[in-house]
């Protein structure tokens, strides 16, 4: 999968999922203690939520195609002090990274891919978590007025993550997701799952 079209989205300003600090449901769960150990995020943008999981003290690998929004993200790490790593990575060849982590946040990711990419995406993600590890996946929701692009419905997410395949769906909440159209957001799922 090429970089460019997610690319060009950061060439003139902020993107639209771009709001310009970590989604409210990421600042939420790290309060929480959710994110534990190496994390890693997938299709980090511009780096608000692994600059924000990563300035409670914990490693965060974040990871994107789009060569200008990494950038930023590692500007922004430069003028916040905040130690952190950025990589370019294909969603689809996480195994590449050559590493393992506990903690794997997906925040606007999975929406994006039609239903024939997600099981190849998945199993990139399988590749990368520690069993005993825990993904977070934060997307577009279908249940609600004003959805946002590609929304997805829960059946959707939990056929995604079969416990055949090794995940078990602990929980998956209603939430909302800022956008730069949405004022208190678009309707999301916020879903906790786990890597057997």
């Amino acid at each position: 999968m090429t970089g460019l079209p997610w690319d060009a989205s950061y060439h003139d300003g902020p993107a639209p999922w771009d709001i310009g600090r970590p989604q409210s449901a990421i600042v939420r769960l790290a309060s929480e203690g959710g994110f534990a150990g190496a994390v890693l995020d997938a299709g980090c943008g511009t780096g608000e939520n692994a600059l924000h999981i990563a300035s409670l003290g914990l490693p965060v690998l974040g990871v994107d195609v789009a060569e200008t929004a990494l950038a930023i993200a590692r500007e922004k790490a430069d003028d916040r002090g905040i130690e952190v790593e950025f990589a370019t990575a294909d969603a689809f060849r996480l195994e590449r990274l050559g590493r393992r982590f506990e903690t794997v946040l997906d925040c606007g990711l999975f929406h994006t891919f039609d239903g024939d990419e997600r099981p190849g995406y998945v199993a990139s993600l399988a590749s990368v978590i520690a069993h005993g590890g825990t993904l977070y996946v934060l997307c577009f929701s279908d249940d609600g007025p004003d959805a946002g692009p590609h929304p997805v419905s829960e059946e959707e997410l939990r056929a995604a993550f079969d416990p055949g395949h090794g995940w078990s769906v602990a929980t998956i909440e209603p939430d909302r997701i800022q956008t730069r159209y949405h004022d208190d957001g678009a309707p999301a799922w916020f879903a906790t799952i786990n890597r057997i």
